[in-house]
């Protein structure tokens, strides 16, 4: 029989032992990672035990009288160990619906893993929520590269790298306080000169994240003239590399820089992961596809993987 305990920091070693044993283990559902960012939120993670077993995790949080799961990550969703079988996923669905009504919530907004970040596959939630009438309520357009059997990228695109190279631009790993500073401040100017908005992190949450997790989180930089004109700010997985941001300031669009380190996070990882994961290049929920974003990430021999996201009314 399924049973069912909120979340509270007494529980921090289960979960992040649980969550580090399972099949689709992500590190941003480490507690420290989650953590960072809770007085945005109002957490309502839900811990699953068949007895006394610990099945599943589920990140989630609450706002309106709704459970989103989660609210402040990319993706959300039950975490499960090797031992999570179909019939048991159901049970905690048909458990979850049942604390969302005594908890007077009205619905469940549901961001599933996309399955190449599984270790194994997982995908009992999909079929439970079926089940359960629930609706897709977000497809969202990310692209992914086949590191193990990458596309040819265009003769445009490899030009650009011959031409940073010649200009003098390196790429180096930084790991410095000030080095995750600049680069915010260079996303910042990007994403406020051509989006009016910017970025999710600050420079001081992503310093505090990388120093908790510096195997995870990784900055490539672009470096001309010992100045910092391009970069990415990678997120290590088991098996994918995702990249959590990409700016480059005028100087580097003209040089390639950005190009340049792609093509570094490429070489690097390609015989360590089977996938590289630029994220979504869609707004409006998947309605609004941006073609010059998708356009930049296809030419790296990425395609599409769908980001979807489920609502469930209870």
């Amino acid at each position: 029989m399924i049973s069912i305990v909120r979340y509270s920091a007494e529980k921090k070693e289960e979960w992040n032992q649980f969550n580090l044993s399972s099949k689709n283990h992500l590190f941003m559902f480490d507690r420290d990672y989650m953590d960072y960012h809770k007085d945005r939120f109002v957490d309502h993670s839900l811990m699953f035990y068949d007895e006394d077993n610990l099945v599943a995790l589920l990140p989630m949080t609450e706002r309106d009288s709704e459970f989103i799961s989660h609210g402040g990550l990319t993706y959300g969703g039950f975490i499960t160990s090797n031992k999570m079988k179909q019939h048991t996923m159901n049970d905690c669905l048909d458990e979850l619906v049942d604390y969302a009504k005594k908890h007077n919530i009205l619905r469940i907004h549901y961001k599933v893993i996309p399955h190449f970040y599984h270790n194994q596959p997982a995908e009992e939630d999909r079929y439970s929520l079926f089940l359960h009438d629930a609706n897709i309520e977000k497809i969202e357009a990310s692209t992914v590269v086949n590191l193990k059997n990458p596309l040819k990228m265009p003769k445009g695109r490899k030009a650009q790298i011959s031409r940073a190279k010649r200009e003098g631009v390196e790429i180096r790993e930084l790991t410095n306080t000030e080095d995750f500073f600049s680069f915010i401040d260079l996303e910042n100017s990007v994403l406020q000169e051509y989006h009016e908005t910017k970025a999710v992190h600050s420079g001081s949450e992503i310093n505090l994240l990388h120093d908790r997790f510096p195997n995870s989180i990784h900055l490539f930089g672009a470096i001309k003239d010992e100045k910092l004109i391009a970069g990415t700010i990678v997120f290590e997985y088991d098996n994918v590399v995702h990249t959590q941001y990409m700016a480059a300031n005028e100087e580097a669009r003209t040089l390639g820089a950005l190009d340049l380190a792609i093509s570094a996070v490429v070489e690097k990882y390609s015989d360590k992961k089977d996938w590289l994961d630029f994220g979504i290049s869609t707004e409006d929920g998947g309605r609004t596809l941006n073609l010059g974003l998708i356009s930049q990430k296809e030419g790296f021999g990425g395609r599409t993987v769908t980001y979807n996201t489920f609502v469930l009314d209870i």
